[in-house]
């Protein structure tokens, strides 16, 4: 069985006295981690604060990390100040990062290596634009995406890491690709580690649904076959709505 993982991708939002309201709302309330993982990734500035305040059943992660301990990169983050900070996740590749930043299939995949590197627990994003959908060619552009992210990754990291599904149409413009959209486009992703690596690995990775997830939707998602969790934007801003999509993956 897989545990579930909801994680929220707080993104360019929230301020240090909102952020540190809501997990004082939702600490005490969150189910425990030994059956769902609650997840929350916010800005780097107030990462510290979080990790000082995170309860036993939430855990912090960031969006964001270079793939150098160090260097002349202005504005960006190091894996070496995020485990520093007691960060324990980070989203790579997100489809944003991708479109504004000019992240690459390249980039992504050296992030991959030096957040294991380093001990973080890398969320790595894929996803299609809705010319692809449109033009049917989903699987085979996801395919080229997860081939290249997963490359030169072992089958122990490819068991520790999570994927996330992202549909690019479906991020934040109230679409979402039916339960069993997202759940034959998951399973397509599997088929890949299966045949990058084996089935036991590929059964054993979590793969999670995001885009457009919110309280009303995410119980039946969950629900089907091959969707582990989902990676939350714009639902996981606010406290009771994020425990409500947390104690989804419970049930």
């Amino acid at each position: 069985m897989r545990k579930p993982i909801i994680a929220g991708n707080w993104k360019m939002n929230k301020t240090r006295d909102e952020a540190l309201q809501f997990i004082y709302n939702v600490n005490t309330k969150l189910p425990s981690k030994e059956f769902v993982e609650s997840v929350i990734c916010t800005q780097s500035p107030i990462l510290r604060d979080m990790v000082k305040r995170q309860g036993e059943n939430l855990r912090i992660g960031a969006q964001n990390m270079h793939y150098l301990d160090s260097g002349a990169y202005t504005g960006e983050v190091s894996a070496l100040l995020l485990v520093d900070l007691g960060v324990e996740y980070v989203i790579i590749g997100h489809s944003e990062r991708r479109a504004y930043y000019n992240e690459t299939d390249d980039s992504v995949n050296k992030k991959t290596h030096h957040a294991f590197n380093h001990g973080l627990n890398p969320i790595v994003c894929v996803g299609e634009s809705l010319e692809i959908r449109e033009a049917n060619k989903t699987d085979e552009f996801i395919k080229v995406q997860v081939v290249n992210a997963l490359k030169g990754l072992t089958k122990d990291q490819i068991k520790v890491l999570v994927l996330a599904y992202e549909p690019i149409w479906a991020i934040g413009t109230g679409k979402t690709a039916t339960s069993e959209m997202a759940n034959d486009t998951i399973k397509a992703i599997r088929n890949v580690v299966v045949d990058l690596y084996d089935k036991e690995t590929a059964e054993a990775m979590r793969i999670q649904y995001g885009g457009s997830v919110k309280p009303a939707n995410i119980k039946e998602l969950l629900s089907m076959s091959d969707i582990d969790g989902a990676l939350v934007g714009g639902a996981s801003l606010d406290a009771d709505s994020f425990l409500q999509l947390v104690n989804a993956g419970t049930k």
